[in-house]
């Protein structure tokens, strides 16, 4: 098929590259330049403009930071619906609000095209191996349309229910996410204080009623997992800022709801400390950093 595809960072270059493998073709858009550049070498297309990465495509994917720069390409007077085939497909992989993500897709409706939400969980490992989970909203035509396209990106697709669904069952794992790796971190930093081999008590936590998934993938403490962020000084992975926009779009979707998520709340409080201090770009195992043993 013929794909657009806009926002080639971190998690939608190893996407975009999985979809040329595929034996798509794929034309590509983005802001930064050596973004672009680098997605032209791997065998992408460059859009020259907004309007000519849609051109002729049969899918328009995108991956992008915010819900303001989803509802502005699509929506906006310079926006790129109007150019979108009729017949086009479109998959927004961004993680967004819920609210917003139903927004669109109802103006993209009325408009006669398809549109879904189609967050991924995974990170860039995930995207690079072609193994992400992709947590989808929309009709079921629609899903299924998505679906061939969606399997070359990732092993596991689910339905959550209609538009904005996606959006909502990705900041609720996000926020669970999130508050098992401050309590693996906690754990670990207090078995160390306390003497133990952070790699033995890590083996004894994984094989007991402890186990998690940060733990067992993921593991925050430098050194006892290879090929993890937190062997490579918390560089690379799911950015601190990141994972601090998620927390703040599950806290809004709680308010909204009058949820009662006192976990979310105190870790959406411990990021925003370890953002603040200079921590944003790390990978968010790097909150293990926050725990260090208070000294005497």
């Amino acid at each position: 098929m013929k794909i657009g595809f806009f926002g080639v960072g971190h998690m939608g270059a190893p996407m975009l590259k999985n979809l040329i493998k595929a034996g798509h073709q794929v034309r590509a858009f983005d802001l930064v330049p050596e973004l672009l550049a680098s997605a032209v070498a791997a065998g992408a297309e460059s859009g020259e403009s907004l309007a000519h990465t849609v051109q002729g495509a049969d899918v328009v994917i995108s991956m992008l930071p915010s819900a303001n720069a989803v509802r502005s390409l699509y929506l906006d007077e310079r926006g790129i619906l109007n150019a979108i085939l009729p017949d086009a497909l479109i998959i927004d992989c961004s993680t967004i609000d819920a609210a917003t993500a139903k927004d669109v897709a109802e103006i993209v409706a009325k408009s006669g095209r398809s549109m879904i939400d189609a967050p991924v969980s995974g990170g860039v490992g995930g995207a690079t191996a072609g193994t992400l989970t992709f947590i989808c909203g929309g009709e079921d035509q629609a899903i299924e349309r998505a679906r061939p396209i969606l399997e070359c990106m990732g092993k596991n697709i689910f339905h959550a229910g209609s538009n904005g669904a996606g959006q909502t069952a990705k900041i609720c794992n996000n926020m669970l996410l999130a508050i098992h790796m401050l309590g693996t971190c906690e754990a670990l930093q207090l078995g160390v204080d306390n003497g133990l081999d952070p790699k033995v008590l890590s083996d004894i936590m994984q094989a007991s009623s402890g186990r998690n998934w940060s733990l067992e993938l993921y593991n925050p403490w430098p050194g006892v997992m290879e090929n993890v962020p937190a062997s490579k000084d918390y560089e690379g992975g799911f950015a601190v800022n990141l994972m601090n926009k998620d927390l703040t779009l599950a806290m809004d979707a709680a308010l909204r709801s009058a949820s009662r998520t006192p976990m979310g709340s105190l870790a959406k409080s411990l990021y925003g400390v370890h953002g603040s201090q200079g921590n944003g770009s790390l990978d968010f195992s790097s909150i293990q950093t926050l725990f260090g043993k208070i000294e005497e």
